[in-house]
């Protein structure tokens, strides 16, 4: 016991009043090892909630989040405290310290601040698709000082979190099940709308991502400059992968215009010549 006890307060190192003991070292170790125990707890806890369906991945992963935050920061309290160092005074006496700190940092600390904001208010979840700057990002990470999602061409983007919380930000998840989408198609003047409005409909209707086919809606637009002006409106839950199936009805529509010869024209512009010899 003797010898358990003079190992454990053997110094490792000593500067002036503070020394760092091997003693010292296993409470540092032993708080790191709880902590990291109780966020697996508690991690565990709150999934099991959203397994068994009483709360959404989205508000588990949010509240997860803020927890982990939480337990870190107190653990780095105490693990201050032990190695000697007190945190009451070393906030106050670095006061002046922290507010040319923050000036330099002001974004980074607008970008936290956002962090928390969209954790404790969950406007903003995991699994959300949202579009920002035109992009459409599917949210897979929301941290503390930046988010991470993947737009529709498989690229990691990495966002700062105040850029979701001060620009407009269209949240696609918080339509309803479905959202209504269009595509817009040009036929060549002298077309039989009859024919182009029925076969129009039977594209949209061919595919399998489109929902409520009886709400598919088509539309005589406009008289363009060198065509007539269709839109197909339909209703689709694959909001994220959206791009694909505009593209894979317009296939059908190409098709179906092909074999009942519907030209979709070229842009036409008609040149008047006058000569000078005609004038004289």
């Amino acid at each position: 016991m003797d010898s358990i006890n003079k190992f454990l307060e053997f110094q490792l190192i000593n500067i002036k009043d503070h020394t760092l003991s091997v003693y010292t070292l296993v409470v540092m170790a032993l708080i790191f090892l709880f902590t990291k125990m109780v966020l697996w707890l508690i991690k565990k806890a709150i999934f099991r909630k959203h397994s068994a369906k009483k709360i959404d991945k989205g508000n588990a992963y949010a509240l997860f989040q803020i927890i982990r935050y939480l337990v870190w920061i107190i653990s780095i309290a105490l693990i201050l405290e032990t190695i000697g160092v007190k945190v009451t005074v070393l906030i106050a006496g670095s006061a002046a310290l922290l507010v040319g700190v923050g000036l330099g940092l002001q974004q980074t600390f607008n970008d936290i601040i956002s962090g928390i904001i969209l954790l404790s208010e969950r406007s903003i979840k995991v699994g959300d698709i949202l579009e920002i700057d035109g992009d459409i990002v599917k949210i897979q990470v929301i941290g503390f000082r930046t988010s991470k999602g993947m737009n529709r061409d498989e690229i990691s983007i990495i966002i700062p979190n105040s850029l979701i919380t001060t620009n407009k930000v269209i949240n696609w998840s918080h339509q309803s099940k479905q959202t209504r989408f269009k595509i817009n198609i040009g036929v060549a003047y002298g077309s039989d709308l009859d024919l182009v409005v029925k076969v129009l409909t039977e594209s949209a209707m061919e595919h399998d991502e489109i929902i409520d086919k009886e709400h598919i809606d088509i539309r005589f637009a406009d008289f363009g400059n060198s065509s007539l002006d269709f839109q197909i409106l339909f209703y689709s839950k694959n909001i994220f992968r959206i791009e694909k199936v505009k593209s894979d009805i317009r296939k059908i529509i190409n098709r179906k215009f092909a074999e009942n010869k519907i030209t979709v024209p070229f842009p036409q512009m008609d040149l008047h010549y006058k000569s000078k010899a005609a004038e004289l």
